[in-house]
């Protein structure tokens, strides 16, 4: 069994989509739209075919985004760019291009050398080997 796909509801879906595009190397889909639902989606496919679905809703409300909070549910998306020099390299760029870094990059106390940043919707990604 794989996971498919995963979906964040955003009010910023262009800028969401070209983020994942420019960076994670995705490739988008034609827009999605559904005027009676005053829905609209994109679907960000990956190299290893997972998919990333960014969908936007007429009158949603805004989530409190604060990574520094804990809460239930879904907590980051962990995006692996094969070594520990590609990790530095990746994390170095996305400051450079002024998204902000929580942490690292670093060897966690399980093991695992990565970095944590956020989206330009606030969505917590981590980049690991």
């Amino acid at each position: 069994m794989t996971i498919n796909h995963v979906a964040i509801w955003t009010d910023q879906l262009e800028e969401l989509k070209e983020f994942y595009v420019k960076y994670f190397q995705g490739s988008s889909n034609e827009k999605y739209i559904n005027s009676k639902k005053g829905f609209e989606s994109y679907f960000i496919t990956f190299k290893d075919g997972a998919s990333l679905e960014l969908m936007k809703r007429v009158g949603m409300t805004e989530q409190d985004k604060n990574p520094d909070k804990f809460f239930s549910g879904f907590t980051h998306l962990a995006f692996s760019v094969g070594s520990e020099v590609k990790v530095n390299e990746f994390t170095e760029q996305l400051v450079k291009d002024g998204f902000k870094k929580l942490d690292g990059p670093r060897t966690t106390g399980d093991g695992f050398y990565e970095s944590s940043i956020v989206d330009p919707d606030g969505n917590i990604l981590e980049i690991t080997v």
